[in-house]
Formats: structure tokens, C-alpha cells, sequence
């Protein structure tokens, strides 16, 4: 399907489809965040909580060591790894895509061996360490404008040109006061001097061979700024996505949001983060860094289901072992084409199938395309609802491979990759199923291409699981 965004953003293994927006969850496994900090501080506490965003609908997690509210303590490199190298480890081994929040050349090279996927620096990549150690990997760079490392810089070539004897810089004049006039200071100063910033290290790290799809820049709202200026860049978010890199928006729960919204307390400053997130996407930002993931996900979900028009294709396995298995298997397409912002393309033939992952009898399988423009954990919920619906029983000594009624997994979606405890996509086990290849050739010319070139990987017939018997014959389910 010709899609009317199809940019990607490119990290490490993954490539992440900015087709509608995606959230990255900030996990601070610190004592001094301003907003959380010391709730994840337990390794375990911070394992389960990336996890639990995941479920929530981040599509990232944000993994950082180090407070960079006003005021907070450095933390040494050593630190820093103690704090994140095992999150990072288990959340890797999870299957999601991992960023790490660092200025640390050292620990940036230690996450990436670990498997994390993007580095998010605060210091825009102003130290050239830090620059090589992303030019070795293929990982996401997330490029973010601090004022105080944008002024280092400033402040380094007035120094060269005064040490020159034949060129000095000119002394300071002093302006008399002015009295404000406007609400807000010019925009267009503002914005050249961010957009410069963010433009040259860009351009320092494409000049040292990282590729443009790899980059994310983000404007820092909240790093060394005035509220006012933070309110004219958050107005200049179109002037950013014009630059041409992946953009991302980070205003959670940031001091100057709540002064927009006379909201004191960081924690309670969700709903005013929601209004601007929106706002940026809006403008063309793709990545939002939440701390609240399951609030923004159900915002954002809400708006884009009325905002924008966004069918995509899917698979969905279904198989019945259990009473009328051919009525099941009618009864779940019906329910399916029922689900809200979904329907039913069509419906493969249904295949009586060898037994597998321990269940003791053959099962009657078929997959159904669909059109559906929910969210896949929206979709998810809702199929589990199908699957009440027909009294599935679900018992934990099975592990979901039990006798069922109807079993609904759904497989793949376009330009969906997720992982975590709830769903993961593509399914990890397509690859081996049978009893799902072989039915999705009645949808399609080459479904082992087809899925091959999305990513999976899939084993040739004989090291299958689940095997095609016979026909059963077609699903009448309209």
C-alpha cells in the first residue's frame, strides 16, 4: 500500500515506520529525577515498569542514569552503567527497542554493545567521542539542543578569534532597558540560533558517516530556556520538521509547561503535556518522550482515529479444536468485521492441522486479512474480547495452548513492530507456523516473500510446526 508518510526512522536493527506518531517512554532509573525520581531506582522496579510501557503503548523506552533537572548532581560514567546496564540487558532481551540517555561516550558504547538502539544525548553531540562511538554502530541518534552546550560553543569561538592579535573580538555594548511591548520575544533569532545548533551537529555526524534516516533532532525544551522561549519554538514546530530529520517532542512534564497551565506539580502535568503533544504532532513530530505513556497513547490513539485516515493491512490467525469448529472459526470472522475502524478483506480456506506446541488434538486453522485502523493493542484487546465472546477458556497450566473454542492471534500488521508481554509483532512464531503459512497462500501470491521482506524469518516445510492435513473447505461467515 502507497502510504502518504513513509518515512522511517533507522535504529540499529529496527526500522521504525513514522507513518503515525511514536511514543518513547521515559524510564529514569535515578534518585533525583524531577518528575519520578527514585520510583525505578530498584533494577527490578525499572524492568518492570519498561515493561508495563510497552503493554501501555510506548514504542520505545528512554533508559536514563543521570538527573538533568536544574541543579542535579553529575553522575560519573561508572554510575551511570551501574544504574542502566542491566534495565537495558533485560529490556534489549525483551525484544524492545531501547534508548539510552547519556553524554557518556563510555556507557553510550556499553549500551550499544548490549543491544540498545538509539543513544539519546543531551549534549547534542558536541564531544567527538561521543560521535564516534555512534559512527561505529548503525543505532538511532537522538541530536537534542541544550542552551548551555549551544553557549559553550558560542563562547569557544569568541575566545579563538580574541587570541588572535590581529582580529579581536569587539567589547560588549551595553543597551539601555527596554520595556516589553509583546508577549513574547522574536521568534526568528530564537529559532536560527536552535535550528543552527541542531543543523551543524547533523552535519558533524553525517560527515562522519552517520546517515541522515538515522538522525532525531530535539529542540530541548526546558534545557537552559526562558518559558517564553520554550512557548516560541513549541509555536515553531513546523519550522523544525522542515529541516528534513526525524523530530522529536519532549516537553512531559517540564516547568514551563505547567506555567502555561498554572499546574505547580510536575506529576500533574499530564494533561497540559497531552494538549502539546498534540500540537507538535500536528506541526510533523513523530516521536513523543512521555513520562505517562498509557495517558498519551489513549490521547493520542483518540485523536489520530478522527484526525487522520489510516487503514492499514493485517493477519489474524484463528484455529478451533473443540465442539462445531467450522462455526467457531464463521462466528470470529463475523465478530472481527464487527470490531470498530476494522474489517474483513477476506478469509482463507479452512485446513485441518497437526497438533502442536502440546495440544492433543488436530486443529481446524484459517487466517483472515483484515483493514483496521486501530492501534494493534487496541486491536488486541478487542480480539481478546472475540475470544470471551465464543467462552474461550484460558487456563494458566496451558499457557494458552489449551483446547479452545477460538484462539485469535493476530500475526502482523503493516508497519507495526512491537514487543512486549501483551503482543508482539510480527508474531515471534510466524515463521514456523504452518498451520498460518500455508492458509495465507489462498490471500496472496507469495506469502514466504511477502513476510521475508518485512523482516521475518521463515523455516522451509519440513522444520514447520503444526502441519496441513487436509482442506475443510470455505468459511462462510457472511
Amino acid at each position: 500500500m502507497l502510504r502518504s508518510d513513509y518515512s522511517t526512522w533507522r535504529c540499529g536493527r529496527h526500522e521504525l515506520s513514522l507513518s503515525r506518531p511514536r511514543i518513547m517512554g521515559i524510564l529514569n532509573v535515578t534518585p533525583d529525577s524531577f518528575s519520578d525520581g527514585g520510583e525505578n531506582l530498584d533494577t527490578k522496579a525499572a524492568i518492570k515498569r519498561g515493561l508495563q510501557m510497552l503493554d501501555e503503548g510506548a514504542d520505545i523506552i528512554d533508559v536514563g542514569g543521570e538527573s538533568t533537572r536544574p541543579g542535579a548532581t553529575p553522575v560519573s560514567p561508572e554510575e551511570e552503567a551501574e544504574r542502566i546496564v542491566p534495565v537495558v540487558r533485560a529490556l534489549v532481551e525483551a525484544g524492545a527497542i531501547v534508548s539510552v540517555d547519556t553524554r557518556h561516550a563510555q556507557v553510550a558504547k556499553m549500551c550499544l554493545r548490549l543491544g540498545a538502539s538509539i543513544i539519546n544525548d543531551v549534549s547534542g553531540f558536541t564531544d567527538p567521542q561521543m560521535v564516534a562511538a555512534v559512527a561505529e554502530s548503525d543505532c538511532g541518534c537522538v541530536i537534542m539542543c541544550d542552551n548551555e552546550f549551544r553557549g559553550n560553543e558560542s563562547r569557544k569561538s569568541v575566545v579563538l578569534e580574541s587570541s588572535n592579535p590581529r582580529r579581536r573580538a569587539p567589547e560588549p555594548r551595553q543597551l539601555p532597558p527596554v520595556r516589553r511591548r509583546f508577549t513574547l520575544p522574536e521568534e526568528a533569532p530564537i529559532m536560527r540560533s536552535i535550528m543552527g545548533f541542531l543543523g551543524d551537529q547533523a552535519r558533524t555526524l553525517q560527515r562522519s558517516g552517520v546517515a541522515h534516516d538515522r538522525i532525531c533532532v530535539d529542540p530541548g525544551p526546558g534545557f537552559n530556556k526562558t518559558t517564553d522561549e520554550d512557548v516560541v519554538i513549541q509555536r515553531a514546530m513546523r519550522k523544525l520538521d522542515s529541516m528534513g530529520y526525524v523530530l522529536m517532542q519532549a516537553v512531559s512534564r517540564k516547568r514551563f509547561v505547567g506555567a502555561t497551565c498554572g499546574v505547580e506539580e510536575a506529576a500533574e502535568r499530564d494533561a497540559a503535556t497531552i494538549g502539546m503533544t498534540v500540537a507538535a504532532i500536528e506541526a510533523g513530530a513523530r516521536v513523543l518522550r512521555v513520562h505517562n505513556v498509557a495517558q498519551v497513547a489513549q490521547a493520542i490513539n483518540a485523536y489520530w482515529a478522527v484526525a487522520k485516515k489510516d487503514p492499514r493491512q493485517g493477519f489474524i490467525a484463528i484455529g478451533s479444536n473443540v465442539g462445531d469448529r467450522m462455526g467457531y472459526l464463521a462466528s470470529a470472522c463475523k465478530a472481527i468485521n464487527e470490531i470498530p475502524l476494522t474489517c474483513v478483506v477476506s478469509v482463507s480456506q479452512a485446513y485441518e492441522t497437526e497438533p502442536a506446541y502440546g495440544i492433543a488434538t488436530p486443529v481446524a486453522n484459517a487466517v483472515v486479512e483484515i483493514k483496521t485502523e486501530l492501534h494493534p493493542l487496541v486491536l488486541m484487546d478487542q480480539l481478546l474480547a472475540v475470544e470471551d465472546e465464543l467462552d474461550r477458556v484460558r487456563s494458566a497450566e496451558t499457557a494458552g495452548f489449551g483446547p479452545r473454542t477460538i484462539d485469535c492471534d493476530l500475526v502482523w500488521i503493516e508497519d507495526e513492530q512491537h514487543a512486549g508481554p501483551k503482543l508482539t509483532l510480527p508474531h515471534p512464531r510466524l515463521g514456523e507456523r504452518d498451520f498460518v503459512l500455508v492458509p495465507m497462500e489462498d490471500l496472496m501470491h507469495d506469502p514466504v516473500r511477502f513476510l521475508s521482506h518485512a523482516g521475518v524469518t521463515i523455516l522451509p516445510p519440513e522444520e514447520r510446526v503444526g502441519h496441513v492435513l487436509s482442506e475443510l473447505g470455505v468459511v462462510e461467515w457472511e
